[in-house]
């Protein structure tokens, strides 16, 4: 089974990494480790023939080197993209980039989607499901969401942490950190939906990660009677993709029920999930959904390409 994992990310060894220094003491070795494989072209490289993966779509999060304040670096979103181009070029059908662009930037978002897919041949665009107050969907997003239904590419919604949920969630412990980060991700998929964004951009294509899935529940019919609109599930089905971050039978069939198998693809967040897509593991969670050969392969690679235009 040839598998593309979607959800992978790369940051390069050139880049002065701010993600520890609010960790607490507990955490520091594990995510000290995440911080070296997300900065190695060889652990990147190396980590397809471990995982018997056949290529890996590549996107860098700017939250690894934001400051205190979330700033980042001037010129540091041109130089991730300059980078991302450099290495994918490198190593073609094994390594797919995706351009970061700060969605929430207006026309400047827009501009540099243009440069990264039309000189640099990236196949898609990462971003973030939030900054601040503002939801993807926002008008000042709409620019960039444009650009990338106009030029053909997918747009991977990527989960942010949020002070306030963070903060109300603590409690919980580290299964709060993903309920507040799928909540943010959900809430992404909801401002597009019910803010109009797929009724003006028939074409755009968005994925979402697993964490969102109870935001794809909702959109998906689950939330027939809730005063959801009533054409939300075809919308769904038509802009959304999901991938299928830890690998669980019940989800991936949930997934397909919902969306089709056509509009479900493999993706791990690798280097920060520990668990990896292996040929056999992933085809006994198929097997578990219930899904046959051809769908399979669809959601192994098929789609992942069909929507980077690598096919």
């Amino acid at each position: 089974m040839q598998i593309i994992d979607f959800h992978s990310h790369y940051m390069g060894p050139s880049w002065a990494l701010t993600n520890l220094a609010h960790l607490p003491p507990p955490a520091r070795p594990l995510w000290e480790a995440i911080n070296r494989t997300l900065q190695s072209p060889d652990a990147l490289l190396a980590s397809l023939e471990a995982a018997g993966v056949a290529a890996r779509v590549l996107s860098a999060p700017t939250s690894f080197i934001e400051d205190e304040g979330g700033g980042i670096p001037p010129g540091a979103i041109e130089r991730i993209n300059d980078q991302m181009a450099e290495l994918v070029s490198a190593h073609p059908g094994k390594l797919h980039g995706l351009a970061t662009v700060d969605a929430f930037s207006g026309d400047a978002g827009a501009r540099e989607l243009s440069r990264a897919v039309q000189e640099l041949a990236l196949r898609g665009v990462f971003v973030e499901s939030a900054k601040g107050d503002l939801l993807l969907g926002a008008k000042e997003s709409r620019p960039t969401l444009a650009a990338a239904a106009s030029l053909g590419v997918p747009v991977f919604v990527h989960p942010v942490s949020d002070p306030r949920l963070d903060e109300r969630f603590a409690r919980i412990g580290r299964m709060g950190v993903g309920l507040s980060r799928g909540t943010i991700n959900s809430a992404a998929l909801a401002s597009l939906l019910e803010g109009g964004t797929f009724d003006e951009l028939p074409g755009l294509q968005v994925v979402m990660t697993t964490l969102a899935m109870g935001g794809v529940l909702l959109a998906g019919g689950f939330g027939d009677g809730m005063g959801i609109r009533s054409d939300a599930p075809a919308l769904t089905r038509r802009h959304v993709y999901v991938d299928t971050m830890g690998i669980h039978p019940k989800v991936v069939r949930c997934a397909v029920d919902l969306l089709g198998a056509d509009h479900v693809l493999v993706g791990t967040d690798w280097p920060i999930a520990a668990a990896t897509p292996t040929p056999e593991r992933l085809q006994k969670a198929f097997a578990h959904a219930g899904l046959g050969a051809a769908e399979q392969q669809m959601i192994a690679s098929g789609n992942a390409l069909r929507l980077l235009g690598a096919a």
